[in-house]
């Protein structure tokens, strides 16, 4: 049995969970839906399976636009799946499958959530495919207290040859400490056409922060977009582009402390 947080979320219904996979969900269950297959992982490791079937019907017949899950065959999915053993490797895949599939549901149905700001101005513009990642990401790892990186900030050298090896570009790591935060580590993430990175940050409270890093090839690098800001619930990301390299600092702190931050952040990353 998996180690549970003293004070779990509410319960969760499977519908709900079916609804989730299929873009259907009532956008004011997102965050609970969210923190419920955070809190459980058996639960994120059965959605997981259901998306990878909602996938792999996709690329059958791409033509054909899939309609959500019955509620009457709940009761036999979930049959077939405990009949057989899940194979997912860990809790640590089963969260990097998670936040490809939050990210997706982010940017899909639940993408009118998004609110992007010039700070100082009330501009509001749809936001990039990789900040909608960004920001499932942090919100699937910063609660983690076991795994919340793959390489820990011992192995610092090592963890940026790595990341900036299979990002295809040398990467830059900031730092936080005169914000008081401490690096934690990075990790690798799974992105559109494209491997990412994120690096975790903490300071002696346990508040966490979190950098996303992606790197467009040539043909696909979209114009540089200035310093803009997105809010999700109390996740809140600032963003910007700059030659190939798109950037996505998260956290979930006062507006005015995270506009700090994020500002000292992207004026080492762009000197």
């Amino acid at each position: 049995m998996s180690d549970h947080p003293d004070t779990a979320p509410p319960p969760v219904t499977d519908d709900e969970l079916h609804a989730f996979v299929d873009a259907q969900l009532d956008p004011s269950r997102l965050s609970a839906v969210l923190a419920w297959l955070q809190a459980w992982p058996e639960a994120a490791e059965r959605v997981l399976q259901w998306q990878a079937q909602r996938v792999q019907l996709r690329q059958l017949s791409r033509s054909i636009e899939l309609e959500p899950t019955p509620a009457a065959l709940t009761h036999t999915v979930l049959s077939a799946a405990r009949a057989r053993p899940v194979r997912w490797g860990g809790w640590q895949q089963a969260a990097a499958g998670l936040a490809i599939l939050a990210a997706g549901l982010l940017a899909g149905h639940h993408g009118g959530q998004f609110g992007v700001d010039h700070p100082g101005t009330s501009a509001r513009v749809d936001s990039p495919v990789f900040v909608r990642d960004a920001l499932a990401a942090h919100a699937v790892f910063v609660p983690e207290k076991r795994h919340p990186v793959e390489v820990a900030a011992a192995d610092e050298a090592h963890l940026m040859q790595w990341l900036s090896r299979r990002l295809g570009a040398p990467l830059t790591l900031p730092s936080l400490v005169a914000q008081g935060y401490r690096l934690l580590g990075g990790r690798l993430l799974p992105g559109e056409g494209s491997p990412r990175a994120q690096f975790m940050f903490e300071n002696p409270q346990g508040g966490r922060v979190t950098l996303y890093i992606t790197v467009f090839s040539d043909a696909q690098a979209p114009p540089p977009t200035s310093f803009r800001s997105v809010r999700i619930g109390t996740e809140e990301s600032f963003y910007w582009i700059e030659g190939r390299y798109g950037y996505a600092l998260s956290a979930s702190i006062p507006n005015a402390q995270m506009q700090a931050l994020a500002r000292d952040v992207y004026a080492q990353l762009t000197r």
